[in-house]
């Protein structure tokens, strides 16, 4: 491949034929990684690049299940750092191992005939594994022999053909390189939600991932009872066809939430299918009970998943988040009418033959359309507030790039806006920031209790609505215009009630926002330790005094109580390349209902008592 260092040359900068350089297939991998796998990242995200690797070689594992060639994957992680992956397909040819993971634009999903409907198309996945990897082994059992070949960073340092006795298949063994994946470590709540996903979609697999075995007998419909936070208020209607299956149900929570799939994989961002889903579900519901309802109440509270086979997918990226595919297949019929063909067939007659069930549907949007009407005027009013604001929104600093802008760059989902308290916190924020994929949303003070209120509150609270309008969430997440919703607060008693309160908010009326992983607590130093030579930020006490033991005798100790506290020259380090980020998780374990009631709900004696309960005093630890 070409590439060109640097871009345009400015002044009196030589430009020559030596600034031209050719890198090899492993080197541009290496140079360019964003390319291959989006972000490299620490594991602390659940779309950092470490996941991606283990998704591309799991990838090539479930195509060999889809061919019919093993019913078994076996997935080892040891000490966070090293990962292994054997399946028992039919192993990759043996005389073409090598160029099959280390030479791009090779693979053998070229050929249609051996693989129908794969995810991996386009020969790039295993490679950049092998690129992006200290340490990468392959493995190919085929008829009584094994070839082993092995890589550093790409470079092949040993290649052995051996008789053996074991099973057909392919192993596969990687490090991530560390010097790329700064202080990386896998995170095993994000690789047993990779690995379960990959059970929903292929039931009859069997993965065993440390010696734990995963498995899904009901495919989309135990995903959604997994997933599912709120009660549904009917059985989950599951339909299955050919190269198609849905699954679906309503609760009594605000918003849409799906789960879309192509080939196996779970495509975060959605596409023609989920699109189609959205549109043919709710046309079908309506035209069933022949009334004029209005689409969002159909789909208000609904909880939904699709997984869709199609043969030579388009998706928008190399990390294959989104589906970009018209048609089902090339020149065949389009996504949108095969999606719309089967539910408009299938939900009509599940409807006709279960009246019950169409019964409590009904109910429920006819819940939906009352609650709708009931706040129509402030509704429209607060629209036309947020629009304005929106030419001029005070309490928005925006970034470049959005999420949504669809022209799949890098800097789309790099980015975030951060949700701060306060002039002084969200002037260093808004000065320190990267204007390109940054932006700032600076609240007046604490925001508004929402628990228990209805969504009426989100209109005629004037914050909630420019929030609202500032995230492009009104009608769902599809149009969220930033992938990282951050709350930035000061890490006292207040920022902490702040922090609760907007997670409530989001909790109360969207809480797909949490459940796909788009919510994030900003992590500030507590503590910055000093001397004349260095300076270290500290976030816990033990890091403190640490610093202290580093920097001794007697370096300066400040305690940092505010945001507005840390100048913007500062505020450069905690929201840069080494910004720390905790991540606001939802699951169904987590008995959200009950958390909420008693955390934020109406029971002050309860609560009173079991904070005087459980109430530690700390010392001045800046002393």
């Amino acid at each position: 491949m070409e590439e060109i260092n640097g871009l345009m040359p400015e002044g009196n900068v030589e430009y020559t034929e030596d600034n031209i350089r050719h890198l090899d297939d492993m080197e541009h991998i290496r140079v360019r990684s964003g390319m291959y796998i989006g972000r490299l990242g620490d594991g602390t995200q659940n779309d950092d690049g470490i996941y991606v690797l283990l998704k591309e070689v799991m990838d090539n594992s479930i195509d060999e299940f889809k061919m019919g060639a093993g019913r078994r994957i076996e997935i080892n992680i040891e000490d966070n750092l090293r990962v292994s992956v054997r399946d028992y397909g039919r192993g990759i040819p043996q005389g073409k191992l090598i160029e099959a993971v280390s030479k791009l634009n090779t693979g053998g999903k070229y050929d249609s005939k051996a693989f129908k409907k794969s995810v991996g198309l386009n020969g790039v996945g295993i490679k950049a594994v092998n690129a992006l990897s200290s340490r990468f082994e392959v493995r190919s059992y085929r008829e009584g022999k094994v070839r082993i070949a092995i890589f550093e960073k790409g470079n092949l340092q040993s290649d052995v053909t051996e008789s053996c006795n074991e099973e057909s298949g392919t192993y596969i063994f990687f490090e991530p390189d560390s010097t790329l994946f700064l202080n990386y470590s896998f995170q095993a709540n994000f690789v047993e939600t990779l690995l379960r996903n990959y059970t929903y979609l292929n039931t009859g697999l069997s993965i065993i991932y440390n010696g734990q075995r995963i498995i899904s007998r009901h495919g989309l419909e135990d995903l959604l009872n997994d997933n599912m936070t709120a009660q549904g208020l009917y059985n989950i209607i599951h339909l299955k066809g050919e190269d198609i299956e849905i699954a679906f149900t309503h609760t009594n929570q605000y918003g849409e939430e799906y789960y879309s799939f192509v080939n196996g994989q779970h495509t975060t961002q959605g596409g023609t299918h989920q699109s189609a889903l959205k549109e043919h579900i709710a046309r079908t519901i309506k035209e069933f009970y022949n009334k004029n309802q209005e689409y969002a109440d159909i789909r208000n509270g609904i909880v939904a998943a699709i997984a869709i086979n199609v043969e030579e997918p388009q998706f928008e990226g190399q990390t294959k988040t989104k589906l970009g595919s018209p048609s089902m297949s090339p020149g065949g019929v389009s996504v949108n009418k095969y999606v719309g063909d089967f539910i408009k067939t299938e939900v009509d007659n599940y409807l006709h033959k279960n009246p019950l069930v169409a019964e409590v549907m009904l109910q429920k949007i006819q819940d939906s359309e009352k609650e709708r009407k009931a706040i129509a005027g402030v509704t429209k009013l607060a629209r036309e507030r947020a629009k304005k604001a929106n030419l001029h929104n005070r309490k928005l600093r925006d970034c470049r790039y959005h999420l949504n802008d669809g022209k799949g760059k890098e800097q789309e989902s790099e980015s975030c806006i951060f949700i701060t308290e306060g002039d002084s916190a969200s002037g260093s924020i808004t000065k320190s920031r990267d204007v390109n994929t940054q932006a700032v949303f600076s609240l007046r003070g604490k925001p508004l209790n929402s628990f228990g209120l209805t969504k009426k509150v989100v209109y005629e609270n004037e914050e909630f609505n420019l929030l609202q309008a500032a995230l492009n969430i009104e009608d769902g997440i599809e149009g969220l215009r930033y992938n990282k919703v951050i709350a930035a607060t000061d890490a006292d008693v207040d920022g902490m009630h702040i922090r609760l309160l907007l997670i409530t908010f989001f909790l109360q009326f969207f809480p797909d926002l949490i459940k796909k992983g788009h919510v994030y607590i900003l992590q500030t130093p507590l503590f910055r330790v000093r001397n004349k030579k260095k300076t270290i930020y500290c976030y816990t006490e033990e890091e403190r005094q640490k610093a202290i033991a580093e920097l001794s005798p007697n370096p300066e100790i400040t305690r940092f109580k505010g945001l507005g506290e840390i100048s913007p020259d500062e505020f450069r380090h905690f929201i840069g390349k080494d910004m720390r980020l905790e991540q606001v998780t939802l699951r169904k374990t987590d008995l959200v209902k009950e958390l909420l009631e008693f955390y934020m709900g109406k029971n002050t004696m309860e609560r009173q008592n079991f904070i005087i309960n459980n109430l530690v005093i700390e010392e001045d630890l800046a002393s």
